[in-house]
């Protein structure tokens, strides 16, 4: 039997799009994905690091210490060139809401008055936490930030990432379409073949 198709682990986030997302990208092996909000009420992990891929693996190990499962975490963000990078490590505390922080972020970006300022890339990096092991990998994806938001699909940053490829903001996409271009479903990817790997090794 293959291993890797009875994986049990903690997919630590709160983030139900998050969710979604993994399960879609990891339904080919028949993992037990259990999440933050079946366990009730954990003191949240302090994401102190000063990279996605750091970030990541703080918060992996704090719900794998809390629970003893083998964790997943994944952190992510918005880069935007013409910003310097922001709103980049601190993306989900740029402003309270969804809604919020993308008005925030066309109001930073008015002050850019050409196209190649408003490029930026999504940033994905997932660390697992096994018994055995600790996978850590890290997906991108190039586009450019729209003036206004377009599509109501997706979640975060979305409505306003144009991705040139598909001529489409991630929010005017299907979940499949999504998924097979976005920068979690890069990471996700490189998870994959890591765990087939392991596969292999054994």
């Amino acid at each position: 039997m293959n291993p890797t198709r009875r994986l049990r682990f903690l997919l630590a986030t709160h983030n139900n799009g998050k969710v979604r997302e993994i399960r879609s990208a990891l339904s080919q092996f028949e993992i037990d994905l259990e999440t933050l909000d079946q366990h009730g009420s954990f003191p949240e992990a302090e994401e102190t690091g000063s990279t996605f891929s750091e970030n990541a693996h703080l918060k992996a190990l704090h719900y794998q210490g809390l629970t003893g499962l083998p964790a997943l975490a994944e952190d992510s963000g918005l880069a935007v060139d013409g910003l310097g990078g922001e709103p980049g490590i601190h993306s989900a505390r740029f402003a309270p809401t969804d809604e919020k922080r993308i008005a925030k972020l066309l109001e930073r970006m008015d002050s850019l008055s050409h196209e190649t300022e408003r490029t930026a890339r999504f940033v994905s990096a997932i660390c697992l936490i096994l018994p055995s092991r600790v996978i850590e990998v890290v997906g991108e994806v190039p586009g450019r930030i729209t003036r206004a938001p377009r599509g109501d699909q997706g979640f975060g940053y979305d409505p306003v990432f144009y991705y040139a490829p598909l001529e489409r903001t991630f929010a005017q996409m299907t979940v499949e379409e999504k998924n097979r271009v976005s920068h979690r479903a890069a990471a996700l990817k490189k998870l994959v073949g890591e765990l087939e790997g392991l596969t292999a090794d054994r």
